[in-house]
């Protein structure tokens, strides 16, 4: 069962992932569309589009092949100002029911604001890093996560984008290699965003297949992988304001109870800090 509040931005179609890139390989438009199709029907809000470095025409075959098969939106994924412009152009608003997201806009490329001249869209904010002294450098704290949410919903803002189109995404390290209070500074950062009336309205998302990487693989329940951790995040993220995922439409994501043993391993891990969090992570795995 989806969880009441909780939009997932189906993550498969991604050049990123061995299979899916192997289709993009052979040119098998149909298959990436059958892949569009699968998640739709788990119920994905959004579908991500992410067709590596290939030309934008492309990108723009794609999206046009997906929305012929499927009436969901789409979340256009590249670090390429060119294909997410060649998405846009292509995107049909009527047909996704909705308008698009960009995946991602950050300090570093704040002229994808303008992709929102071509479309209306939802920015997703990207606030793992942040422009300084003219160049990146990351954010490893609260404070320093929410200052760049502010400046970017700002700068949204300047550019006719409401707060309630924002998708601000705090980032979300793996746990079990967390030994610098990552996790801590996104919830952290996350609480400070919900309770910011600057902030009011925007959404919040995080890549949630990143806090699992390089743990061992779940069982399955119902023919969908289990992922203990990851509810325990959308657990106590929820409270804070998340209300969208990128993630897999494979998976079991559900609210887990106060006395759910992920949750107190991923409260204690939070609170350990250091190599003690990646020991309480590995125990709990024992």
């Amino acid at each position: 069962m989806p969880i009441l509040g909780l939009s997932i931005i189906a993550e498969s179609i991604n050049d990123s992932i061995p299979s899916t890139k192997e289709l993009f390989d052979r040119g098998d438009i149909g298959a990436i569309v059958e892949l569009a199709r699968s998640q739709a029907q788990a119920g994905a809000a959004y579908i991500d589009v992410n067709v590596g470095s290939r030309e934008p025409a492309f990108m723009a075959e794609v999206v046009v092949a997906i929305q012929a098969a499927v009436s969901v939106r789409l979340s256009i994924d590249s670090p390429s100002f060119d294909i997410q412009a060649a998405a846009f152009a292509a995107y049909d608003k009527d047909r996704a029911g909705g308008m698009p997201v960009v995946n991602s806009v950050s300090e570093l490329r704040p002229d994808f604001f303008e992709l929102n001249t071509i479309i209306p869209c939802m920015p997703i904010l990207m606030c793992t890093e942040r422009l300084e002294n003219s160049g990146p450098m990351p954010n490893k704290t609260a404070p320093e996560i929410h200052a760049t949410a502010q400046r970017l919903a700002a700068a949204a803002n300047a550019q006719g984008i409401p707060n309630e189109r924002l998708i601000i995404d705090p980032g979300l390290a793996p746990i079990g290699a967390d030994y610098e209070y990552l996790t801590k500074a996104t919830l952290g950062a996350m609480a400070l965003i919900h309770s910011d009336p600057i902030l009011n309205g925007v959404h919040m998302s995080v890549g949630l297949s990143n806090f699992t990487q390089m743990l061992p693989p779940k069982r399955k329940d119902g023919g969908l992988v289990k992922t203990p951790l990851e509810s325990a995040f959308i657990t106590l993220a929820m409270p804070r304001g998340l209300d969208h995922v990128i993630g897999s439409m494979r998976k079991k994501y559900r609210i887990l109870s106060p006395g759910d043993e992920a949750l107190m391993a991923l409260n204690e891990a939070i609170v350990a800090g250091g190599m003690d969090t990646i020991a309480r992570i590995k125990k709990f795995y024992k």
